[in-house]
């Protein structure tokens, strides 16, 4: 396909939506935001991480354990 490795479709961004307030998403420095709650999901190897459990909310900082 056209896609490189690593990097999102962005054909699927256009309908990934926030689990926890259904709104749209966007993508800002490598991680999917909401444009309602501020959650951020991450993306690994090009696959978005879509899971409550895994956003980080908003003003928290990445935290790598």
């Amino acid at each position: 396909g056209t896609q490189r490795r690593g990097m999102m479709d962005l054909d699927l961004l256009k309908i990934l939506a926030c689990p926890v307030c259904q709104t749209a998403v966007e993508l800002i420095h490598e991680r999917l935001v909401c444009r309602r709650c501020g959650r951020r999901y991450p993306i690994r190897d090009g696959i978005p991480v879509m899971l409550v459990e895994e956003a980080q909310a908003p003003g928290q900082q990445a935290t790598h354990a």
